[in-house]
Formats: structure tokens, sequence, C-alpha cells
């Protein structure tokens, strides 16, 4: 199976200053950043070593990511406007 990196970096590349500056400038961002990136590490690390765990919570999991990913974008795109 493959498993794909999520990190923000790589799916929306052309906002990877934006978002190394707003790491850096923006507490609430950080903390966005720094919870998705955690998430998205536990997600990668049970798909890699198949660990058995209930379809609800991984599929909750994986809600969950798209929710933060969803408000880190809007916030880079709004910051950009």
């Amino acid at each position: 199976m493959s498993i794909s990196d999520h990190a923000l970096h790589k799916d929306f590349p052309e906002y990877k200053d934006l978002i190394r500056e707003l790491r850096g400038s923006d507490l609430q961002f950080k903390e966005l950043c720094d919870h998705y990136d955690k998430l998205d590490k536990s997600i990668r690390g049970l798909e890699h070593r198949e660990v058995p765990t209930d379809d609800t919570h991984f599929l909750d999991m994986k809600k969950e990511r798209a929710h933060l990913k969803d408000t880190l974008y809007t916030k880079l795109t709004s910051h950009q406007a």
C-alpha cells in the first residue's frame, strides 16, 4: 500500500514560504500546524504498520486531518489576499 505524506508544504508548495512565515509569527497558525502534523504522522504510522484500529476511529482521524487542512488553507489564502 502506498502511504501518502500529507505535509502542508508538499500539498501546497506554492505556500511553502508563507507557511514558514506564519509558523513563526502566528501562534494560532503554528498550533494548528503542529496538531495537523502530529495527526498526519499518527495516521501514516497506522497505515505503514497496518496496526489494527477501529475503523470509526481511523476515519475520524482522517476527517479531523481534512478539516484542519481546510482551516489552514483558508488561513493561507486569506492571508495572501
